[in-house]
């Protein structure tokens, strides 16, 4: 499953209360972390806030932020005497330590969050419309961070092709490449030594082309690039599989270009290279 962890959603609803809207953003990360900016009057259900979030997103930073604009209604308001009392007593404390006369501005005290409550509002509802509200934020998230991971997963799987056929014409060009290498070998060989042994020639031959033969790291590859292209369709979050792949592909041409006897399979290497360094940026996004 190729989900993008970049992703964005708002939903906003008006209520006869008031008005809430959810905003949430994401983007990459190495694990879940989780950020939550809530109204006062809704922080009483920040962690079934969070597990809802949670249980949607399983990699990524996320930032969810709650609006709030209460409906401008008459209402009985109340104010909080103990957390005043409170603050006030701190104020003046602060006042004394620093030398100077308490001047203390009722009002802003008044907007201290919590000093003053709505006497006649049951967050009960408010709090279960923004748990509703949340889950569509959430759908929205999702088909956002969807629709990036298939626009990934095209571009991988383009350059999943362009690996193919570069290992293509590796493997074409081997049999031409072993037989140069012989011919080029022998050649100096009877420039050197004029009574050979061809026996052992022969050995020491088949010895060298085992070293510098390609066809395993190419199968390797292959293989590799199989499971990139599986890992499309699991049910799973394919991220940490998939930047596991590109250590592999990148392993195994790096190998074909330390073997390589022949400028055209040097030049198909560096491209493989190449490729694969693009896929792991684009992985870096990938849920």
């Amino acid at each position: 499953m190729i989900r993008s962890m970049t992703g964005f959603a708002r939903r906003e609803r008006q209520f006869p209360w008031g008005l809430l809207a959810w905003e949430l953003k994401t983007v990459n990360h190495r694990f879940l972390e989780l950020g939550c900016r809530l109204p006062e009057e809704f922080r009483s259900a920040e962690a079934d806030f969070r597990a809802a979030v949670a249980a949607a997103v399983r990699r990524g930073k996320v930032e969810c932020s709650l609006h709030f604009r209460p409906a401008v209604v008459a209402t009985a308001l109340e104010v909080d005497g103990e957390l005043l009392a409170s603050l006030t007593a701190r104020a003046q404390q602060a006042a004394a330590q620093a030398g100077v006369a308490a001047r203390i501005d009722v009002l802003d005290l008044l907007r201290w969050p919590g000093v003053i409550r709505d006497g006649t509002r049951d967050t009960a509802p408010m709090i279960a419309a923004a748990h509703g509200l949340l889950a569509e934020a959430l759908a929205e998230l999702s088909r956002s961070r969807d629709s990036e991971g298939g626009r990934l997963r095209d571009a991988l799987e383009q350059r999943c092709a362009g690996l193919l056929e570069f290992s293509a014409r590796v493997t074409d060009r081997l049999p031409e490449i072993r037989t140069r290498m012989r011919a080029k070998l022998l050649d100096r060989i009877a420039q050197l030594v004029a009574d050979v042994d061809h026996e052992r020639l022969e050995q020491e031959l088949a010895i060298l082309a085992q070293r510098l033969d390609v066809d395993e790291e190419i199968d390797r590859l292959r293989g590799h690039v199989a499971e990139v292209r599986k890992t499309f369709d699991g049910q799973e979050p394919a991220g940490r599989r998939l930047d596991f792949l590109m250590q592999e592909l990148n392993r195994e041409a790096n190998t074909l270009s330390s073997k390589s006897q022949d400028i055209e399979t040097t030049r198909a290497a560096v491209d493989m290279k190449v490729l694969i360094e693009q896929m792991r940026e684009q992985v870096q996004n990938i849920e």
